[in-house]
């Protein structure tokens, strides 16, 4: 069967769900690599992507108990929780203001008191101090939370705002979409339908969104697989998902840690597998501050083009569950070295992999990197 998927995947069609548990219970890593590397490169050419960004995590209560989560404090046990103000998270805005950021990302803990209305005035009151940067705000976790408590349709919840000046979703809170495994590990939170409708949601209202997947905990290849799918199906639907995220777990300092982590020839497997099964999604992202620079690299040759962004060291909620980088920032300089020595092209983009800079091109003019 390896053959016949091999021919698929050259003749660029499409691969079934039969066809990616075959991959996952076969397939060798080097051939998922040339497998991967071939879509990547057919897609995206030498190009790894990444961008200036930095996070905002107004707080880490929660209302959910996800099981492995290593990040919130439930709302009735506020130990090492933390609230920021509204004044604090402004003033964490201007702090960019000389600085060529392009994106703020903003997630956190759902909290009771942080609702719709509030959310809405604090994006537009970002917007005022920054109105040239790209808000990707609120996992869909948040979202249903948010438009439940207000009493709104997703539809009337995300156009609000979008009217306020949030520009996409990040893809969060996806975990694996089959129910029973979603039961184990995070029964209180949105279900896979709400999330999947919420995404839809907003693509049909134009905004677009990522979409992620939690693996290595206790879900099998077959729910990998499943998960994939929907996600395949409704980007055939929409075509609003910007990336494929799929995320490790990590088992530090939460009620899973029983659960082995993987192995880093299993994280290569997964972004190989999955950059050949996604093949309606333009781009496949690895989380660096995640899985470490070094796999990071590695992953450029197993169907990955993107690595992110130069993420500041406020972003808690991977190295709290022991990630391979405690304080994940990195300058531009050294993303971009770190994608040369991969044999890569770095490139700066923006939100929506619109090319700002071609860092190869840069070099070769002589223009300093910063």
């Amino acid at each position: 069967m390896l053959n016949s998927i091999e021919q698929k995947v050259l003749g660029k069609k499409r691969i079934t769900t039969d066809e990616c548990l075959y991959l996952y219970e076969n397939a060798e890593l080097g051939y998922l690599g040339k497998l991967a590397n071939y879509v990547r490169e057919q897609k995206n050419g030498n190009y790894a992507y990444f961008n200036r960004n930095f996070h905002i995590e107004p707080t880490n209560i929660c209302v959910f108990d996800c099981k492995f989560c290593s990040y919130s404090r439930l709302i009735k046990n506020k130990e090492d929780g933390w609230e920021m103000s509204e004044e604090d998270i402004l003033n964490k805005v201007r702090s960019y203001n000389n600085q060529p950021i392009t994106e703020i990302h903003i997630v956190g803990g759902v909290h009771p008191h942080m609702g719709l209305q509030y959310f809405a005035s604090l994006i537009k009151k970002i917007k005022d101090i920054r109105p040239d940067v790209h808000i990707k705000a609120f996992t869909a976790v948040e979202l249903e939370y948010m438009c439940r408590k207000a009493k709104v349709s997703y539809k009337e919840g995300l156009s609000i705002l979008k009217e306020h000046g949030q520009n996409s979703l990040p893809g969060g809170g996806a975990e694996i979409f089959d129910e029973e495994i979603r039961e184990k590990i995070c029964k209180d939170k949105a279900t896979t339908a709400q999330w999947l409708e919420i995404h839809e949601t907003a693509h049909s209202i134009g905004m677009p969104s990522n979409a992620t997947m939690l693996y290595g905990h206790i879900e099998h290849y077959m729910h990998r697989v499943d998960h994939m799918n929907r996600l395949r199906n409704l980007q055939d639907k929409t075509g609003g998902f910007n990336t494929f995220i799929p995320l490790k777990f990590r088992n530090k300092d939460n009620q899973m840690s029983h659960v082995e982590e993987v192995s880093v020839v299993e994280d290569l497997r997964n972004y190989a597998i999955a950059r050949v099964f996604m093949d309606n999604f333009p781009h496949l992202k690895a989380y660096w501050p995640m899985i470490g620079r070094n796999t990071t690299q590695i992953s450029l040759s197993f169907g990955v083009d993107d690595i992110d962004g130069t993420i500041d060291d406020s972003t808690k909620i991977y190295s709290m569950a022991g990630a391979e980088e405690s304080n994940p920032a990195l300058s531009t300089n050294q993303l971009v070295e770190m994608i040369k020595q991969a044999g890569r092209t770095p490139v700066e983009r923006d939100t929506l992999y619109n090319i700002i800079k071609n860092y190869d091109i840069i070099s070769e003019i002589g223009e300093e990197v910063q």
